[in-house]
C-alpha cells in the first residue's frame, strides 16, 4: 500500500466540512489533509458506500475532544510529526482489517497524551497555536503597542528599551528597528525606514540632535515572525541661550554663597586665681617660686613700713 504525500491541511479543512459534520476545525483537520483521511476510511470499509460515511463521522467524532487545543506556537512541528506517525498507524490498522469504531478512539487517546506533553513548555510564550481554526495568536497581547513619549533636550542622551511585560522564547529572537523621521508621532508602518546597525532589544542615541525628532520602532521577532512592536516618540527640545545658562549659573553661585563672620583670635590673659585654680599651676617648681615672691612681696612691706614710721618720726 503505497502512502500518500503530506498535502497542506489548511486549505483542505474548508472541504472536509462538508464530510466530517462534527467539530472539523480541531488539531485532526490542522495536522493531517483530507485525502490522508479519506484514504484511511477507503481502506477500513471501502471506496464508497454507507460504511465510508460511518467511518469518516467516526473519525471526527474521535478526536472531537482535541478541537480546544492551544499549544506553543513553537511545537506544531513536534504535533504534525505525531500525526503523521498516527496515519501511518491508521492505515496498518485498516490493512490488517482492524476495526475503525477501536482504532480511531485509541489513536484520539494516543494524540491527547502527546499534546498534554507538549503543553508543559513555556506557558506565557508570546506566540501560541490554536487548534480551532487552525490559527496562532499572540496571547491577547496586541502586536503594536502604545506610543511611548520621550523629550530629550539637545546634545544629550536617548535610551530606547525593547521590552515586554510577558516570557519569550529563549531562541529565535531578533529585534529589528525603524524610524519616522520629521517630528512625526505615528504608529503607521509606511512611514518607518530602516535603521540597519540597530540589532539588539537596547538602542541609544549620542548626542542628540533635532533630526532625531520622530518616531522609532522596534519589532520583535520570533522565528522571523512579529511577535511585538514598540514605539518612542522622541521630542527634541532645544538647549537654553548662552546667555541664559551664564545667568542661571551666576545665579545658583549666588545661592551657594553666604558671608562668613570675620574670626579673630584674641590672646588669653587669665587672672592668678584662674592659674592657681588649673590642675597643672601647682607643681613643686611653682610652689617654690610662689613662696619666693611672697617672702619677697612680705619683705618689701615691711621695708615701706619701716621707712614709713622713720621718715614719720624723724620729721616731729
Amino acid at each position: 500500500m503505497a502512502l500518500l504525500a503530506q498535502d497542506s491541511a489548511v486549505p483542505c479543512a474548508l472541504v472536509a466540512l462538508t464530510v466530517f459534520r462534527a467539530p472539523a476545525w480541531a488539531c485532526l483537520i490542522c495536522f493531517t489533509s483530507y485525502k490522508e483521511r479519506t484514504r484511511i476510511c477507503q481502506i477500513f470499509a471501502g471506496i464508497q458506500g454507507p460504511e465510508l460515511e460511518k467511518c469518516q463521522e467516526a473519525f471526527s467524532s474521535a478526536f472531537a475532544d482535541l478541537a480546544d487545543i492551544e499549544i506553543n506556537y513553537n511545537e506544531r512541528s513536534h504535533l504534525h510529526d505525531a500525526f503523521t506517525q498516527m496515519t501511518h498507524s491508521l492505515q496498518e490498522i485498516a490493512a490488517a482489517q482492524g476495526s475503525f469504531n477501536v482504532a480511531f478512539p485509541d489513536a484520539a487517546e494516543k494524540m491527547r497524551k502527546v499534546i498534554m506533553k507538549l503543553k508543559g513548555g513555556f506557558q506565557d510564550v508570546a506566540r501560541r497555536f490554536l487548534c480551532y481554526g487552525c490559527y496562532s495568536k499572540a496571547c491577547n497581547f496586541p502586536l503594536d503597542c502604545p506610543v511611548q513619549d520621550l523629550t530629550v533636550t539637545r546634545g544629550q542622551q536617548a535610551k530606547f528599551s525593547c521590552t515586554v511585560n510577558f516570557q519569550l522564547p529563549k531562541e529565535e529572537i531578533t529585534y529589528s528597528w525603524k524610524f519616522a523621521g520629521g517630528g512625526l508621532r505615528t504608529q503607521d508602518q509606511s512611514y518607518f525606514r530602516d535603521i540597519p546597525r540597530a540589532q539588539g532589544y537596547l538602542a541609544r542615541i549620542r548626542p542628540v540632535q533635532p533630526t532625531h525628532s520622530g518616531t522609532f520602532s522596534c519589532s520583535i521577532l520570533h522565528d522571523q515572525r512579529p511577535v511585538a512592536r514598540l514605539y518612542f516618540f522622541l521630542n527634541v527640545t532645544s538647549a537654553p541661550p548662552r546667555g541664559e545658562i551664564e545667568l542661571q549659573v551666576s545665579f545658583r553661585k549666588v545661592l551657594r554663597w553666604a558671608p562668613k563672620e570675620t574670626e579673630t583670635l584674641e590672646p588669653w590673659r587669665p587672672s592668678l586665681g584662674e592659674l592657681l585654680a588649673r590642675p597643672e599651676a601647682l607643681t613643686p617648681g611653682n610652689q617654690c617660686l610662689l613662696a619666693a615672691l611672697a617672702a619677697v612681696a612680705s619683705a618689701s612691706a615691711t621695708l615701706m613700713v619701716w621707712v614709713f614710721f622713720r621718715w614719720y618720726f624723724k620729721g616731729n
